[in-house]
C-alpha cells in the first residue's frame, strides 16, 4: 500500500469518526429548541388529547416545549405530508394513527407513501371503537338495531371522521358484514362528527372510545358494542361486535413518526422518552381513563406493528370496496 493511499483511508476514517461523533453528540444536544407536534385532526379528538399528553411529558423530560399544531384536512392526508416534507432533523412529529395506514389503501393518488416517508418513533395507545347511536334511535342491541336498518334501509346516516377515516372502515365492514344499508356521512374529524351525532343530525357512528365515554355516561349517547374481541374494562356491560357478528374487529391505535433520514439517535431518544412515560403509573392511569392500553416497543417493534395494521386494514377496506379518491 502507497504511502499516500495509507494516508487516504487514514483521514477518510478519522473524518468518518468525527462525522459519527458530532452526530451523537447532536442528538445528545436534542432539542434545543420547540418542536413541533403535527396532528392531522380538528382539536378536541383522541389524538389531539394525546398529543397533549405526551408533549407535556415531553416538555418536562427534555426541557423545551412540544408544541401541538391542528392540521387537519383529507382525513389527516393534509398533516401528515406537512411533516413528510418537513426537515428530518426530530423539530417536527407527527401524531400517527390507524388511518394512516387505511389511507394507503383507499387514496389512490397520494403524494406520499406512509410506511415509506414516515419514520416509526414509538407507539403510544391502543383502544377500541364502541359503536354508538342517538338516544332516539329504538334500538338496544345490535341485533335490534340490524333488523331496524333492514326495516329502513338508506334512512340511517352513519357518522365518520372522513372518508377513508379508520372508523369508516369500521362502519363499512359493519354494514357488509350485517347485511345493511346506511348513509355514509363524512365530517373534518372524530369531534365535529360525535358533536353532530349528540345533536341528532346523524344516528350512528363507530368512533373510538375517548370521544363518546363523557356521552355515553350522561346518558347523550347510547352504546351498543365495542368493536374489540374482549369487552372493555370502562364499558363492561356493553358487548362486542363479534358477539353478533364472529371474527368483527376494529380496533385504533395512536403512535409517533418523523420524516424519513430523521437521525437515528434522535429517534431512539425520543423513543425513550416516550416509553418511560408510558410505563409513568400516572400516564397509564389517564390512558385508561381514556379508554385505552399503552403501546410500548421499541421504534423496529412498532414498525413492525404499522406493517401488520397496513396489510390487515388494506385487506378490510378492499373487502369492503372503500375508494376515497
Amino acid at each position: 500500500m502507497t504511502l499516500f493511499r495509507r494516508q487516504f483511508l487514514h483521514l477518510a476514517a478519522g473524518a468518518a469518526a468525527v462525522a459519527a461523533v458530532s452526530r451523537i453528540a447532536w442528538a445528545q444536544a436534542y432539542p434545543t429548541r420547540s418542536v413541533r407536534m403535527i396532528v392531522p385532526f380538528p382539536a378536541g379528538g383522541s389524538t389531539d388529547v394525546l398529543a397533549r399528553l405526551m408533549g407535556q411529558r415531553l416538555s418536562v423530560r427534555l426541557a423545551q416545549p412540544f408544541l401541538v399544531e391542528n392540521r387537519p384536512g383529507a382525513t389527516g392526508n393534509i398533516g401528515t405530508e406537512a411533516v413528510v416534507r418537513a426537515p428530518a432533523d426530530g423539530y417536527t412529529l407527527l401524531l400517527a394513527t390507524t388511518t394512516n395506514v387505511v389511507n394507503a389503501a383507499v387514496y389512490d393518488n397520494l403524494n406520499f407513501n406512509f410506511t415509506r416517508d414516515i419514520v416509526p418513533v414509538a407507539g403510544v395507545m391502543n383502544t377500541s371503537h364502541v359503536m354508538v347511536v342517538h338516544p332516539l334511535v329504538p334500538a338496544r342491541t345490535i341485533p335490534e338495531f340490524i333488523a331496524y336498518a333492514r326495516a329502513n334501509p338508506a334512512k340511517i346516516n352513519m357518522a365518520s371522521a372522513g372518508n377513508g377515516s379508520n372508523n369508516h372502515v369500521a362502519g363499512e365492514l359493519f354494514k357488509m358484514r350485517a347485511g345493511v344499508n346506511m348513509v355514509h356521512v363524512p365530517y373534518r374529524g372524530g369531534a365535529p362528527a360525535v358533536a353532530d351525532l349528540v345533536g341528532g343530525q346523524v344516528q350512528v357512528m363507530f368512533t373510538v372510545m375517548l370521544e363518546a365515554l363523557e356521552y355515553i355516561r350522561d346518558g347523550k349517547l347510547r352504546a351498543l358494542a365495542v368493536t374489540t374481541t374482549a369487552r372493555s374494562e370502562l364499558l363492561p356491560d356493553i358487548p362486542t361486535v363479534a358477539d353478533f357478528l364472529p371474527g368483527f374487529e376494529a380496533n385504533f391505535w395512536i403512535g409517533i413518526g418523523a420524516p424519513k433520514k430523521t437521525p437515528a439517535e434522535i429517534v431512539d431518544k425520543l423513543n425513550k422518552e416516550i416509553n418511560d412515560g408510558l410505563a409513568d403509573l400516572g400516564i397509564r392511569t389517564r390512558l385508561a381513563d381514556l379508554g385505552g392500553t399503552a403501546l410500548p416497543g421499541s421504534p423496529a417493534e412498532f414498525g413492525k406493528f404499522i406493517a401488520d395494521e397496513t396489510e390487515k386494514w388494506g385487506k378490510m377496506a378492499r373487502a369492503a370496496n372503500i375508494r376515497a379518491g
